[in-house]
């Protein structure tokens, strides 16, 4: 069968992944070359959703629509950010500069196919896509045990979480007799005697993108890759990583898996009250800013699966996955800032991004670098002036109480209160008298750019949050 492919809708993926070939050899100005081209078409792309391609019939392997023109902007600003981010860091610690641009470049490229992807096999070429480059880029500083020991590390947790999850999808293709996601949401959704086996299916589909999203209990790879990881890849786990599986979990739910919301939705329910409980619990603990980012990390993947727990209670799923995705847009870019900044205070503090005793005094030497961290620490505390962060924890509270779950949502609020402990704790270090000896180095130029980038972004979100909240995938 010959069909017609709409260059246009993989565009920027394509460029994407061009630009990781040539920046291999050309590593210095084709990269972010690269991430503009890629912007220019999501803005012609904008005009013309949605659109679609790789069919067959009515279903279609790759859709280009509100959802995936969202996530895909995210991911470029992300990009865009992570790359500016690790240009003193590729000078400072040796890192090979064509190598990281590659494996940049290919993470990027899976997480922008996956946003568009509305099939299994997509899915998870995409997620593997993402997740195989990280490995390397986790491990890149070769001569340092721990970053080796993070790589090995991730890679063995990946490789058990995918094997979980390709069990998961043959399972329900066995029930579905089909891969695209509409035709399953179709299958499951009558009456069948392979329904207990399409059941096991869906939640090991589920366990399988519980790993890729550090859901608790499949955290536990987290924190040391994190600490172990140059500091742009840290950031590059944190946000993209956790954004595209996210973007899976939502995709597979709202559109393949919903007659099994009665399953999956009390599972994901208690995932996401476990998962901010501990990782808030856990963060109170924490002394270096990397190991407390990555605890926080498992925190806010509760409250972004918190709506779509409140599914199997009979909520209105359109307005649940419209919550988890605006959330998920705002905490990547607000997240990707408070990263930017630990590059400020790394070099001279050291491995994990510096103690947190580290930043004390930071705004007397550099004011609008405190003032830019301590925005992003209350937006992740959802606390104002950070109005992008009260916006999507308002949200995800509305989707609980919406799915009736009130226990979940009294659960968030304890959790908010503990997360505002550990974020205002290190903001207030910022503004402390700075120590005797104390110094910090200067910030270049892309590390400045970057947060600035991300200040904007955030505050963007914060003034005009309907251009993230409301957005569902159309499934």
């Amino acid at each position: 069968m010959v069909q017609s492919v709409d260059y246009l809708a993989i565009a920027p993926p394509l460029i994407l992944a061009l630009t990781g070939l040539v920046s291999l050899f050309l590593p210095r100005f084709v990269p972010f070359a690269g991430i503009l081209v890629a912007g220019v078409f999501e803005v012609a792309l904008v005009t013309g959703s949605p659109r679609r391609t790789f069919c067959v019939d009515s279903s279609c392997s790759f859709v280009v629509d509100d959802f995936t023109l969202l996530m895909q902007t995210v991911v470029l600003i992300a990009g865009a950010v992570v790359l500016l981010m690790a240009h003193s860091e590729i000078r400072e610690t040796r890192l090979p500069a064509g190598e990281f641009h590659f494996l940049t470049f290919a993470a990027l490229t899976g997480a922008m196919t996956l946003v568009a992807g509305r099939d299994l096999v997509t899915l998870l070429v995409a997620l593997e896509v993402v997740s195989l480059p990280l490995f390397a880029l986790v491990a890149l500083r070769r001569y340092d045990g721990r970053s080796s020991e993070a790589g090995v590390k991730m890679f063995l947790v990946s490789v058990v979480s995918t094997a979980v999850m390709l069990f998961g999808i043959s399972l329900v293709y066995g029930a579905a007799g089909t891969l695209f996601l509409d035709r399953i949401g179709a299958a499951l959704g009558t009456p069948s005697p392979v329904e207990p086996v399409a059941a096991v299916g869906v939640v090991l589909v589920l366990v399988g993108l519980g790993f890729k999203v550090s859901a608790v209990p499949f955290h536990f790879w987290a924190p040391d890759t994190y600490q172990g990881a140059p500091v742009a890849v840290a950031a590059l786990l944190s946000v993209i990583s956790k954004a595209a599986g996210f973007a899976g979990l939502v995709l597979v739910l709202s559109i393949g898996f919903v007659p099994y919301a009665n399953v999956w939705g009390p599972l994901i329910a208690v995932l996401a009250a476990v998962s901010m409980t501990v990782g808030n619990l856990v963060a109170l603990r924490q002394r270096t800013a990397i190991r407390l980012l990555a605890w926080s990390s498992i925190a806010q993947a509760g409250y972004m699966l918190a709506p779509l727990g409140a599914a199997g209670a009979g909520a209105p799923l359109d307005s649940l996955v419209a919550a988890t995705i605006g959330y998920v847009a705002i905490y990547s870019v607000m997240n990707i800032g408070v990263f930017a900044v630990i590059t400020v205070v790394g070099w001279v503090s050291g491995y994990g991004g510096g103690a947190l005793e580290d930043y004390r005094g930071l705004a007397r030497t550099h004011p609008l670098v405190a003032i830019a961290l301590a925005f992003f620490l209350a937006c992740l505390a959802g606390l104002p002036p950070g109005l992008a962060g009260l916006f999507a924890k308002i949200v995800v509270f509305q989707g609980a109480i919406a799915g009736g779950l009130g226990w979940l949502a009294v659960v968030m609020a304890v959790n908010t209160v503990i997360g505002l402990f550990y974020y205002l704790t290190w903001a207030t270090r910022l503004f402390a008298p700075l120590p005797d000896g104390a110094r910090f180095g200067g910030i270049a130029r892309p590390v400045a750019a970057a947060i600035s980038v991300a200040a904007v972004g955030t505050v963007l979100m914060s003034v005009m949050p309907q251009l993230v909240l409301g957005i569902t995938t159309g499934g």
